[in-house]
């Protein structure tokens, strides 16, 4: 067994109507004038004014920045940096999926220490603790919550850089299934199958280990039997809770283990076409998937498994069955089948293809990958 290190530097609260605890965690965290991160979808459905009542029914004081874009900019962050440094505030509230998050991270992190968002891109730049964060996920995807990463586009190349620190985790993660539960179902799909290819590229990165591995197993028996259902009807309490602790449990596994030429292929598609980030990673999923089967160690069996709803594997079993089965519940779910049925085109291949490659996951792959790799891989999707 190869070494590794493991830990969760967090405090967790999950529970149906936890959204009303948000109070007690300000306090532990000594939370006097917050900066609410969220978004105006959220703002338009009423999210973001109950969490606004519970912060002024706390006594605190609150300012407040929603305009973000999904794929959010290097201009996001700063024009976010603005507001938290013009309003006084000394703490940060994230409320959204992945977007508001990761803007969370980096305002939090340019207000500690300055500079700018790219002085920090890459792994373990970040000097040191930033400022308080407390992170309330609103869909059962992204895992942001638990993450060490704030992923933030350049407008300018369309390049989606990462800045990775474990300081970056958020100190509180409050989790209420009650917001997810409300979502349409293309976005629960999406944020579904995002969460699953979250699990499932930890469960196969060369840089698994034994606990990365168990979260991992449990996200995708979670998410694999409750996402049909939970798309189907998001006001289904069960559903609702298993997804949203599948989401989160994914996201510490791939925290550690890093994940996989999904993702790593994935931002760039984001980048380039705006396309959303789960449904870029749901589209590419079943083509790395196969791809990867050369190196494939058993672990291909167990993920069928999950996603079957109760059918087992038998000897039988190889791992094109799993990229089928993988395919069948994209297509259950709605989600287009080509790169080129979301806007994908041929002439951004080669740029594509450079900013693949310059992610760290394609170095966790559990098949190495070159650049003629990627681009057979993007030119099977159009």
């Amino acid at each position: 067994m190869k070494d590794f290190s493991f830990k969760i530097p967090q405090d967790i609260i999950f529970g149906k109507g936890s959204l009303s605890r948000l109070p007690e965690v300000l306090k532990e965290a000594n939370c006097k004038k917050v900066l609410l991160v969220s978004d105006h979808g959220l703002e338009s459905v009423g999210v973001v004014a109950k969490v606004e009542k519970i912060i002024t029914e706390a006594g605190l004081g609150y300012a407040q920045f929603l305009d973000l874009q999904p794929n959010p900019t290097i201009d996001n962050v700063n024009a976010a940096l603005e507001v938290y440094k013009s309003s006084g505030a000394e703490s940060i509230i994230a409320l959204g999926g992945g977007g508001p998050m990761d803007v969370a991270k980096s305002v939090g992190l340019l207000a500690t220490y300055g500079g700018k968002v790219t002085d920090y891109a890459g792994f373990g730049k970040v000097p040191g603790p930033v400022v308080p964060m407390i992170a309330i996920p609103t869909t059962a995807g992204t895992g942001s919550e638990e993450t060490a990463s704030s992923v933030i586009t350049d407008s300018e190349t369309h390049f989606k850089m990462a800045v990775i620190s474990y300081y970056l985790i958020p100190g509180y993660a409050l989790l209420d299934p009650e917001l997810i539960m409300t979502v349409p179902a293309k976005i629960a799909a999406a944020c579904g199958v995002d969460a699953f290819v979250h699990a499932e590229e930890a469960y196969v990165s060369k840089m698994a280990n034994p606990f990365t591995d168990a979260m991992a197993e449990k996200a995708m028996e979670l998410i694999g039997g409750n996402i049909r259902q939970f798309v189907a009807s998001r006001d289904n309490e069960e559903a609702a809770c298993n997804m949203m602790l599948g989401s989160t449990l994914a996201g510490i596994a791939f925290a550690w283990a890093k994940l996989g030429d999904v993702h790593a292929m994935s931002h760039p598609v984001s980048g380039f076409f705006g396309v959303a980030h789960g449904v870029a990673n749901a589209i590419l999923l079943p083509t790395i998937v196969e791809f990867n089967a050369l190196a494939d160690n058993g672990r291909y069996r167990k993920i069928y498994n999950y996603i079957t709803n109760g059918k087992k594997a038998d000897d039988s079993f190889v791992p094109q069955m799993l990229v089928d089965e993988l395919k069948k519940l994209n297509a259950e779910l709605g989600i287009p089948a080509k790169l080129s049925d979301v806007g994908v085109t041929e002439d951004k291949i080669p740029a594509m293809v450079a900013d693949t490659m310059k992610s760290g996951n394609v170095l966790v792959n559990p098949r190495q990958t070159t650049p003629k790799d990627v681009e057979a891989l993007y030119r099977s999707l159009l």
